[in-house]
């Protein structure tokens, strides 16, 4: 299965991270015999078909993310558990080189699920989300790992942690075009977060804003066991910020499991470009659910949201199912989205775990 992919900047190789393990505490596919855990490059032909391109990098563990730095010369992989990240080197060909052995001891922090080089091509920043409480078990803290980066080696810089990282859970982050703000999801809290960004690629240690990505903010995760953000993309335009609500979590009736009543959709949001201040604007219905990952195309005109997997609903005593698929929006000048239509995608072979729009070189 494929977990997450990423282009390399000159559009012509995909890097893929890919692993048939799936989260315990997710939806579950069909595994396969296979159970390793690959980084796989493939190369993009002119009509957009994808031939896989030198050796497949066996990976360690799981990978949750998958990124290149600006010069397309080194891959970040990002694992939860444990909680770490490894850097490839491209070769010139586009192929896949071996790993970077780190020599200091970077702090990876809880959980973590996102590595993206900054805007600045100074620093790498990682997402650890951290862990709720369970009756068993104490909250793991979350964090945002500022590395500094020189040929492959990663060294700690800097550890965002408002409160100690006690109730603050970011998944994935995205900046601002102009490199002056990162907008983080905060899986845990269903918010957004607004931190300052440094010239020098570091963070202002506490956020400007945090607000509420829930169209009923009192509809959270103790109402609705399950919710929480997804991913997070500033539009091409600069001038609107877009953030899933996933809320897949049952509750049993007459013997099957079915969804609970929580927020599926895509939180639309309109930004100050003095303050940075995100506006809510819209929670558009998902119209499917758990949408881990979803794309804008390149002229800011059209969203493709893809969810995980089917579920079964409770519609006045019926009990349907709603099938995978992906949502089509068109963006609006005011950034508002209006749906157009879903392709249902059959997951009995897989989770659907990521979609992308490339351009094509």
């Amino acid at each position: 299965n494929v977990q997450y992919a990423w282009p390399h900047p000159s559009g012509k190789f995909l890097y893929i991270a890919a692993s048939n393990g799936q989260p315990p505490s997710g939806p579950t596919g069909v595994a396969g015999s296979d159970r390793n855990h690959y980084a796989i490059a493939c190369k993009i032909a002119a009509d957009g078909s994808l031939t896989e391109h030198g050796e497949r990098r066996l990976l360690p563990v799981r990978p949750l993310h998958i990124s290149v730095d600006h010069t397309g010369a080194f891959l970040f992989i990002a694992y939860n558990v444990p909680s770490m990240v490894s850097v490839h080197r491209l070769n010139r060909d586009g192929s896949i080189g071996e790993k970077v052995e780190q020599t200091g001891s970077p702090d990876f922090g809880i959980y973590a699920h996102q590595v993206l080089p900054t805007p600045s091509r100074k620093t790498v920043i990682l997402s650890s989300r951290g862990n709720d409480p369970t009756p068993a078990k104490a909250e793991d803290p979350g964090s945002i790992e500022v590395f500094g980066f020189r040929d492959g080696q990663l060294s700690n810089l800097q550890k965002i942690a408002p409160g100690g990282g006690i109730g603050f859970g970011p998944r994935h982050l995205d900046f601002s075009r102009d490199g002056r703000f990162v907008y983080v999801s905060m899986e845990r809290e269903n918010a957004l977060a607004v931190f300052a960004m440094n010239r020098d690629g570091t963070l202002k240690p506490e956020p400007l804003f945090v607000k509420s990505a829930l169209a009923d903010p009192t509809g959270g995760k103790d109402k609705h066991p399950g919710q929480g953000v997804g991913p997070i993309h500033v539009s091409p335009n600069g001038r609107f910020v877009y953030q899933t609500n996933r809320g897949a979590g049952t509750v049993e009736l007459n013997g099957q499991r079915v969804w609970n009543g929580g927020e599926n959709s895509i939180a639309v949001w309109s930004i100050d470009p003095r303050s940075g201040e995100p506006t809510r604007i819209q929670n558009a219905p998902a119209h499917s659910f758990e949408l881990r990952t979803f794309t804008i195309d390149p002229a800011a005109k059209i969203l493709v949201a893809a969810s995980t997997t089917p579920l079964l609903v409770n519609d006045n005593g019926t009990v349907n199912k709603v099938s995978a698929g992906l949502s089509v929006y068109r963006i609006g000048a005011d950034g508002k989205l209006t749906f157009t239509g879903k392709t249902d995608v059959d997951t009995t072979k897989g989770v659907q775990f990521w979609c992308g729009l490339l351009n094509m070189p």
